[in-house]
């Protein structure tokens, strides 16, 4: 028996090291800060912003689990918290009968508002301003070339988003 193991050797494994605890770490920080300020996880907060930017501010639910790469069960349990808190609205899809949709309400909208401010600073805190502008160009192409193979369907909106090669523009992310 052969071992066509490819282990990884000094550099790869330093680096998905890293890797493995940026991605525990940041999300940790992103939902103390929105719970905090707003009371909403960092994936409710995604939720609504999907939402939020949608034609009409309305999603079939299962567009919006894929739009936030989340199981339909999942998805289902935090909409119900949402709409328990008058941040969305579900309603039989009127087209078919058989799904359903979401919209965002006024009060959500209005809680995105409250919440976007204290959001991006912790993304410029935690992340950008700890970058260089190439280093920022690095982390766009690396997200990109692994998001290329984890979503090759771009079903995230992350997967289509185009770095711009002008000013940078301000936005709630």
């Amino acid at each position: 028996m052969t071992d066509d193991t490819r282990w990884l050797d000094t550099e790869e494994s330093a680096a998905w090291v890293r890797l493995v605890a940026l991605t525990e770490l940041l999300p940790g920080v992103l939902d103390q800060q929105l719970l905090q300020d707003v009371q909403l996880t960092h994936f409710e907060y995604a939720a609504l912003m999907a939402l939020a930017s949608a034609p009409d501010r309305t999603m079939r639910m299962t567009a919006l689990a894929a739009r936030t790469n989340a199981t339909l069960p999942r998805l289902s349990h935090v909409a119900r918290r949402l709409e328990e808190r008058g941040l969305i609205r579900r309603f039989p899809c009127p087209t078919d009968r058989r799904a359903t949709n979401a919209t965002i309400t006024d009060a959500g909208l209005g809680l995105i508002d409250e919440a976007a401010p204290g959001h991006v600073e912790t993304v410029r805190q935690y992340v950008l301003d700890a970058l260089s502008p190439e280093q920022l160009r690095q982390l766009y192409e690396i997200a990109g070339a692994v998001l290329g193979r984890l979503d090759p369907d771009e079903r995230l909106t992350a997967t289509a988003c185009q770095f711009s090669e002008g000013p940078a523009i301000a936005r709630a992310g």
